[in-house]
């Protein structure tokens, strides 16, 4: 029998009547509620990025330094924010970096330049790097080893949620921020490439919808849209284009149905369709704004976006509610349970059978580095992580694009097709709790946190393989899944070994982890981009897909080598939670 008393299984095992508080539960709830957060202001600006480009006038080159800026500073600061945590208390470091991510999350909005928008995302990223680790260690000291896999995995599924309704709510967000009533005529700044498109209502021959916009402008300004090379006359050519645009805005007649019905228009601009086809007529402003959407769709490159002007108060809102997120986790939080005032003894007992004891806890000990730095577990870990997101990075940056070159899905279906994995990933998330908690109870630490992650790295891999042997897009889709749901299935055994083996320093040792994780994810699309071209085939596609699984059976193979019954702090010291197995 345990020396320290019997084994504690539920709360019914407790010493008399005393029925534990809850509020361990409350703790994990806001948890999961600043992942969710987290998540959300990560990836909303993946959804408005093309509204930054617009708005903003920037290039490519320029857009892809902000979006993978993120994961840089991000990847950098995981260790130095983890030891923040641990070394001055999870509770004030914790709603420090709630703060930062989201005053930066809202600066963005307020970005008038590359420079100052770059900025504002490498914020986001050090921000960021240390809610994890920090919310990690916290777990660490809120819940009972029992239970600590699935504690890690529904704050884990806090972000996957975040990123599934990212692009929903902000589309929602910037639609409901460019009401009505926006005014809809065109200005000098409406155009994305003014010279291109006088060049496309001048030239001979037109496709379809452009012919029936080329056919409807007044003939005099139709002559005024050749384009000249003198400045000053292209400054009277710009306003004359002005001028013949807004010309279109109120006709009833601008849409044609055999010329534009294949036009990617968005949703507001479907509903108006609808109402005409009934025969109902649009008001005047009604009419306008169709009208104007219908240009930006007939013109993608060279009109600017009416949704636009939605952004940035979008990015605002996003800060305001990490700003309340933030309150939130001061008032839910303590650094420990026995400092906060509603834990009750019966909640303190259950949270702390089978940890070593308070005073060893607080003992003062240097930083590992040392043990860090010659742990094999912990470098195998690391290596797993960096492989696993090599692999699963394609899933939510390629994957789109992969089903529009070379299955040609439309948008609509092409975006359904997107968010299936990110579905099963959740599910994944549900059940890797489950798992990680159930396996280290039958089999002890050492196999019950290896075997998971060894079993869903590998399956992920075979995942990929699958996708060779498809050529239709649901069963590839359907594969591509498969891989998001093991990789998050093992999401709960890696975040419980790092709780096993890091003993005070559960922040440090997971942002490691995941500092070599997010190296991967940094290097993983530059090094898919290389690989493709600029026009790939299927086959370029299918050495992607090999690249993918041999990158997940590398991360199952190091997996073998994790022990979570050697804790970093000493490598002699068995943890003496494993008596839970």
């Amino acid at each position: 029998m345990d020396s320290r008393g019997p084994r504690l299984s539920s709360a019914a095992d407790l010493p008399g009547d005393q029925r534990p508080s809850m509020v361990r539960h409350a703790v994990v709830l806001v948890a999961i509620l600043m992942s969710l957060i987290l998540y959300l202001d990560r990836f909303c600006v993946s959804f408005a990025e093309r509204y930054i480009k617009e708005d903003l006038r920037l290039n490519e080159t320029q857009m892809a330094f902000f979006l993978s800026g993120f994961f840089l500073t991000y990847a950098l600061a995981q260790v130095p924010s983890g030891w923040l945590s641990d070394r001055f208390g999870a509770r004030g470091i914790l709603v420090l970096y709630i703060l930062t991510w989201s005053l930066f999350t809202g600066g963005i909005g307020l970005a008038t330049g590359f420079v100052f928008l770059i900025a504002m995302r490498f914020g986001c990223g050090i921000g960021q790097a240390g809610a994890y680790p920090t919310s990690a260690a916290l777990l660490a000291r809120w819940v009972p080893i029992s239970t600590r896999g699935m504690a890690s995995s529904l704050v884990a599924l806090g972000g996957r949620l975040g990123a599934a309704i990212a692009p929903i709510l902000t589309g929602y967000l910037m639609l409901a921020f460019v009401p009505a009533d926006t005014p809809v005529k065109f200005e000098s700044r409406s155009f994305i490439n003014e010279q291109a498109l006088r060049a496309k209502l001048t030239m001979d021959s037109h496709p379809p919808s452009v012919a029936r916009i080329a056919e409807l402008l007044p003939d005099e300004a139709r002559d005024r849209l050749i384009v000249v090379p003198n400045a000053y006359e292209l400054s009277a050519e710009l306003t004359a284009l002005v001028d013949a645009l807004n010309s279109l805005l109120p006709r009833s007649d601008l849409y044609d149905e055999a010329a534009m019905r294949s036009l990617s228009l968005p949703r507001e601009a479907l509903l108006a369709l609808e109402r005409q086809a009934a025969g109902e007529k649009l008001a005047p402003a009604e009419q306008a704004r169709f009208n104007r959407l219908l240009l930006e769709a007939v013109f993608p490159a060279e009109i600017g976006k009416l949704y636009t002007r939605g952004w940035r108060p979008v990015l605002i809102v996003y800060g305001v509610a990490g700003i309340v997120v933030a309150v939130l986790f001061w008032i839910a939080f303590r650094n420990h349970p026995r400092e906060h005032p509603r834990c009750n003894e019966g909640e303190l007992e259950l949270i702390e059978y089978g940890r070593v004891p308070e005073a060893a806890r607080h003992e003062r000990e240097p930083f590992p580095w040392v043990p860090i730095l010659t742990s094999r577990t912990l470098w195998l870990d690391s290596l797993m992580q960096f492989m696993t997101n090599v692999g699963w990075v394609f899933l939510v940056t390629y994957l789109p694009r992969y089903l529009a070159e070379i299955h040609s899905v439309p948008i609509i279906t092409r975006a359904w097709m997107t968010s299936v994995p990110s579905f099963f990933g959740i599910a994944g998330m549900l059940l890797g709790g489950y798992l990680a908690d159930g396996l280290a109870r039958r089999i002890g630490l050492k196999w019950g946190r290896r075997l998971p992650v060894v079993v869903t790295r590998l399956g992920a891999g075979v995942a990929y393989l699958v996708c060779l042997g498809f050529d239709a897009p649901w069963p590839t889709t359907i594969a591509f899944a498969m891989a998001y749901f093991f990789t998050d299935l093992g999401i709960g055994a890696v975040w419980a070994l790092k709780q096993d083996i890091g003993g005070r320093y559960v922040g440090a040792i997971l942002g490691w982890g995941n500092m070599w994780g997010n190296i991967g994810a940094f290097a993983a699309p530059l090094y898919f981009n290389e690989m493709l071209g600029p026009t790939p085939t299927a086959s370029d596609w299918n050495r992607v897909f090999l690249q993918c699984a041999a990158a997940y059976g590398i991360a199952g193979l190091s997996a073998f080598g994790i022990d979570a019954t050697i804790p970093i702090r000493s490598r002699r010291t068995q943890p003496t939670s494993d008596s839970v197995a």
